[in-house]
Order: structure tokens, then C-alpha cells, then sequence
């Protein structure tokens, strides 16, 4: 369409990407996705200074394209025309593909829609016109918009033989990711099999003459107290060169200890006997105190209320 004549056009100064996300619901170690829809929109806003003399140019078989605009990334053209059952009408074609470095929109849909401008530049609502969603692998072909019937639009809005129109340049790309089958956490049962082969252990913890190979990684990050202890100061130069460090732990007995470690490892505790649970947890609840391991002490409030309600208020109490 070189040398024709083009009414003025300006495009929108802001073009913004939104981002609204929907997540599906999702068992706790099921199958799950999340759908997406990201947006951009741009506008330009297209005036005819001279309608009586565009409307004879166009009835002598001429369009009226626009300057080149860009929405969304890509870029665009208007084309303002008249048909021949009296509809003023546009089109808006695909003139480049997104640039280089954006947003891959091979599968974007386009939304548009037009809408008269008055004087103070805001949209005339009863004007409005939206188009019908539209593939933008489609929009490289023109294909016009019937926005408004020429008798109604020189009737109601045509004002000093002159308009402007708005077109609002909507891309929108949906997406659906899937997390597929989420497998059930086995770090507990890994850490609780580290701790029973002895695998890597760089502690020995004595506890009433009985040994318990530990690794001080573990200690350290499920117990300050633990962490205080065996980061907390220089290294002793006797054991600069030994690799397994030996620490006697005292007022504690060893079964109570092992259920303690077991927590620690598994964030569990070990099957106890019935006869001795209301004895273990008391005791654990003490040791757990002592480490600073407020979910095992949690967990000893709630087995002493269950089992003993009566005494565990004086037990708890003694314990604070």
C-alpha cells in the first residue's frame, strides 16, 4: 500500500504482563498441574482527520492503513475501510512476529477490541466493539471487524468530520504444567537406616556404658544444645587427628537415649512396650527439655494428658 495516504495514529505508552494462576487441588502424594494464563495488552489509537475525503478515496477501491504499532511484543497495523453495505470496518494484521528475546507466544491467542474516542481521549462506551478470539498464527491474514454501520456512526458520533478510534491488542497464553506423581518423602526412614548401620559416623556417644555411633551433621542441626557442644569451641589437640570423636553424656539412661537419637534421625519415636509408656515419655520429656527438641517434648505433653491426665499436670509442672 506504498503511497497512500495514512490517517494519524499514536500507540498506547504502556504495555503490561500479568500473570493470574489457578492451581488444581492435589492429594498429598498424587498427581498435580497448574494452569496459567499470562496477558499483555497494548493499544493505538487511530484518527481520521478528514472522514468526507478518506470515505470518497475509499469508495474509489483505496484502504487507509496505519503507521505500524506494537502490542505484546509483536507488531501491528490498522486498516480503516468501507464496505459496500455501508459498515465501516477495520482490520488489524500481524505484521511481525514477537522480537527477538521475548515472551514465546506461538501459541497466544488474541483478544481485540475497538471502541470511539471523545475529545478528553477517554473510550465512548456504547461504541464499544469486541472481536471474537483469534489464533495469532491466524492474524498474519487480514480479516476485517464490521464496527459500526455508517448511517448510525455520521448520525451519533461523526463530530467536525473527524473521529478516533481506539484498538485495544490483547495477547493471552495459557499454559498447563504438570508435577506429575509426587512420591511419598522417604527421608525419615533413609536417616533412621543411616543411624542403625553406624555408616559415616564421626560421634561415639557414651551413655551408661553403652555406646551410640552418631554423626555430628545430624546432631548439630536438630539440637542446639548438641550443636553448642560439639562445634561450639576449638577442637581438643589430642584429638586433632582422631576422626571419631568420643563424648560422655550423663543423667540420662541409655534406652531413654536411644528413643531420644531414634526422634532425632526420624522425627519419631521407636515402638515402646505398653507398660513403660507413661515412664519413657516422662523421661523423654526431661531429655527433650534438656536438647532443646521442642517436637519431641510435644509429642511426651500429649502421650502423658492421654495416658495420665491427672499426674501429667504435676509432671509437666515439675518439668517447667
Amino acid at each position: 500500500m506504498a503511497g497512500q495516504r495514512q490517517p494519524v495514529g499514536h500507540a498506547g505508552t504502556s504495555t503490561s504482563w500479568h500473570r493470574p494462576v489457578s492451581t488444581a487441588d492435589a492429594d498429598t502424594y498424587g498427581s498435580s498441574s497448574t494452569l496459567s494464563a499470562e496477558t499483555a495488552t497494548g493499544s493505538y489509537v487511530l484518527t481520521v482527520a478528514d472522514y468526507s475525503g478518506d470515505k470518497e478515496l475509499d469508495a474509489a477501491g483505496w484502504a487507509l492503513p496505519s503507521n505500524k504499532f506494537t502490542a505484546g511484543g509483536c507488531s501491528w497495523r490498522i486498516t480503516y475501510s468501507h464496505d459496500h453495505e455501508d459498515w465501516i470496518r477495520f482490520w488489524l494484521c500481524l505484521e511481525e512476529p514477537p522480537v527477538a528475546g521475548g515472551t514465546d507466544l506461538d501459541d497466544a491467542m488474541v483478544r481485540t477490541m475497538y471502541s470511539l474516542v471523545d475529545q478528553a481521549g477517554q473510550p465512548v462506551p456504547s461504541s464499544l466493539r469486541k472481536e471474537t478470539e483469534r489464533a495469532l498464527s491466524t492474524m498474519k491474514s487480514m480479516r476485517y471487524t464490521q464496527f459500526m454501520k455508517r448511517k448510525r456512526f455520521e448520525s451519533y458520533y461523526l463530530k467536525d468530520n473527524r473521529f478516533s478510534v481506539r484498538c485495544n491488542v490483547t495477547l493471552v497464553r495459557r499454559t498447563c504444567r504438570l508435577s506429575g506423581v509426587m512420591a511419598p518423602p522417604d527421608l525419615r526412614r533413609h536417616l533412621g537406616e543411616l543411624l542403625a548401620s553406624g555408616v559415616g559416623a564421626d560421634v561415639t556417644l557414651e551413655v551408661g556404658g553403652e555406646a551410640f555411633a552418631a554423626h555430628s551433621s545430624v546432631l548439630a542441626a536438630r539440637s542446639a544444645v548438641f550443636q553448642a557442644e560439639l562445634f561450639g569451641g576449638p577442637p581438643d589437640k589430642e584429638d586433632a587427628s582422631v576422626t571419631t570423636r568420643h563424648v560422655r553424656i550423663h543423667d540420662i539412661e541409655p534406652s531413654v537415649f536411644r528413643a531420644l537419637l531414634h526422634f532425632i534421625y526420624t522425627d519419631s519415636l521407636p515402638e515402646i512396650d505398653a507398660g513403660d509408656e507413661t515412664v519413657m515419655a516422662r523421661r523423654l520429656l526431661v531429655a527433650a527439655q534438656r536438647y532443646g527438641l521442642e517436637g519431641l517434648k510435644w509429642i511426651c505433653e500429649d502421650v502423658l494428658c492421654t495416658l495420665c491426665p491427672r499426674r501429667a499436670a504435676k509432671q509437666l509442672s515439675l518439668c517447667s
